[in-house]
């Protein structure tokens, strides 16, 4: 979607039965992308949740990508009633036994990072039906992370949602997602 940057500072979105301005962000001289950032909001973060239960595969665990995910996959298992979701945390932590990685580079990450999960996550998952979870899927390289490590873990993805599907994601028919929103190219 082309625009005037200097005139269209928000980008309006509805989903989950909620209205939100965006706030527009300068990627690059070429790209720009609507912010979406559901921490601190809990309204949202809850609709979106429920939302996307409703198109759950069968699963037996849910998996997302630190950070901006968590609240989300938090709120789906809280409305599951489970009580376990496993995370893939940018740093391997302390407490982590033989952590496992892959190296990730998205949209919003201007340098390559690394994915870990903790030999137990890897336990949890040999398998088992595996949804990952995520705020937003633009180029899907933090999505592939993700299954890399339940696949190599011997999980079975069952499934990849988010809330939006970010550019030419929307095109994607593996994953499930919300609503989609465009990338932003400025008038030239």
């Amino acid at each position: 979607m082309k625009i005037n940057p200097e005139t269209f500072l928000t980008y309006p979105l509805d989903v989950a039965g909620l209205h939100r301005e965006l706030p527009v962000c300068k990627v690059n001289d070429n790209l720009y992308i609507a912010a979406f950032v559901i921490f601190g909001d809990v309204e949202l973060t809850v609709a979106c949740a429920s939302e996307l239960i409703k198109k759950l595969p069968p699963h037996d665990i849910l998996i997302t990508a630190e950070s901006k995910g968590i609240p989300l996959v938090y709120e789906m298992a809280r409305q599951l009633g489970t009580n376990k979701y496993l995370i893939a945390r940018k740093a391997a932590k302390l407490y982590m036994k033989d952590p496992h990685a892959v190296e990730v580079q998205s949209i919003t990450t201007a340098k390559k990072q690394t994915l870990y999960i903790d030999k137990e996550d890897v336990e949890c998952m040999r398998g088992k039906r595996v949804v990952i979870v995520d705020d937003v899927i633009s180029t899907g390289e933090s999505l592939f992370a993700v299954e890399k490590l339940v696949k190599q873990a011997g999980g079975i993805v069952a499934g990849k949602m988010a809330i939006l599907a970010e550019g030419d994601a929307e095109y994607r028919e593996d994953i499930t997602y919300l609503q989609h929103i465009p990338l932003l190219f400025p008038e030239k």
